[in-house]
């Protein structure tokens, strides 16, 4: 599938912001037999004083900007073509969780996509036992992994209910699963939380999704906002599987990855610091058009 995608962020401040430092994840990832950016670029008014394209530590693109000057409103536009070609389900049958923990025993490697690092609490998927005890009612000792990774991740779209203004972003993934309703993000966090108290490592996926008007209604362009979903590693013999929760779905040809990092905190759009005072509202929407339709 080819696909246009277009993202647009504006902030607006009550009183103008100064020294402004912020990181952008937002440019598509080009990811052997799976999908090529083609062409991108972003746009940014005010122009930012510094503004320097680099990849973090997990091969993410980002770019790194700084304003100077007083602002009380910055627009980021983004234009990309990416080709898609796969998704990244099971391709093989995969180990029950006590191979796979012998698999990990024996895991040295440290680099950006090795499975130690998806194991441990991070900022925004904190262990809680109550996600702890639920995962385990989903899952057996004998299961494979890319079951349990089913099982799991069907039962959170069973019993939580998509809410867009039922959370924030700093909504606590233990407060978003025990009131059963949330948004992406906390389908996400909640399922990596579950899969982590399982032995399971697993991490955190942003990005882009092609959505379907409900039948007879046209395609509302800019109408979508970013999606996450979740990676999980499930032994040396099929590696990473990635499962979009919030549609019960393993990811197919209609995500499209933006960045991968243990939780929201390491691939937000845009996080940074400035000097202000007073409030700031934002706006986001995100439009992903086939080519051709």
């Amino acid at each position: 599938m080819l696909y246009d995608i277009k993202l647009s962020i504006e902030y607006s401040f009550q009183a103008p912001a100064a020294g402004a430092r912020q990181i952008l994840h937002a440019m598509p990832l080009t990811i052997p037999d799976r999908q090529r950016l083609i062409a991108g670029s972003i746009e940014i008014d005010p122009s930012p004083a510094m503004r320097r394209e680099r990849e973090d530590f997990f091969g993410n693109r980002l770019s790194d900007i700084a304003f100077n000057e007083p602002h009380s409103k910055v627009v980021i536009r983004l234009k990309a073509r990416v080709e898609v070609t796969g998704g990244a389900e099971p391709a093989a049958a995969s180990v029950d969780l006590r191979a796979l923990r012998h698999a990990l025993d024996a895991t040295t490697d440290l680099g950006p996509r090795t499975p130690l690092h998806f194991l441990p609490a991070s900022p925004y998927a904190k262990p809680d036992p109550a996600i702890a005890d639920w995962a385990r009612l989903q899952s057996g000792p004998d299961r494979q992994c890319g079951e349990i990774v089913s099982d799991l991740g069907l039962a959170l779209h069973r019993e939580m209910r998509f809410d867009a203004d039922a959370t924030t972003v700093e909504t606590p993934a233990a407060e978003a699963f025990a009131a059963r309703h949330g948004v992406c993000q906390d389908f996400t966090h909640i399922m990596i939380i579950a899969l982590r108290s399982l032995g399971i490592p697993a991490g955190y996926v942003s990005g882009y999704l092609r959505t379907l008007p409900p039948p007879g209604q046209e395609r509302l362009e800019g109408a979508d906002a970013m999606h996450a979903w979740v990676s999980a590693w499930c032994g040396p013999g099929v590696g990473w599987v990635e499962y979009d929760p919030t549609n019960a779905v393993f990811a197919g040809t209609d995500h499209i990855v933006v960045a991968y990092g243990r939780d929201y905190a390491d691939v937000a759009p845009v996080r940074g610091a400035m000097r202000t005072a007073g409030g700031q509202t934002s706006n986001q929407s995100v439009d992903v058009a086939p080519v051709g339709s």
